[in-house]
């Protein structure tokens, strides 16, 4: 499909048809890619998704332990100054 180039301000739109919205899933936020000589729009990704789905098998395992949880032990400034 052949589409115009639109001015918006000081930079130019393409107009994307409803149905590649919808097929893509493309909503309010996309981000935008340069790959060689080619524009990739896809839908943007939310911050830390898929890392429910990548942790599960660590939860699963008993490996998702804090590494330095003994390190970490209150000092008296801690308990006696700190205001939550």
């Amino acid at each position: 499909m052949k589409t115009a180039l639109v001015q918006i301000g000081n930079s130019r739109g393409v107009r994307i048809p409803k149905a590649f919205l919808k097929q893509c899933q493309l909503h309010d936020q996309v981000e935008l890619e340069l790959r060689h000589d080619h524009l990739v729009i896809r839908p943007a990704r939310q911050p830390r998704s898929g890392w429910e789905d990548a942790f599960r098998p660590m939860r699963e395992h008993g490996d998702d332990a804090l590494l330095d949880g003994e390190s970490q032990s209150a000092t008296e400034w801690d308990t006696t100054e700190w205001e939550w």
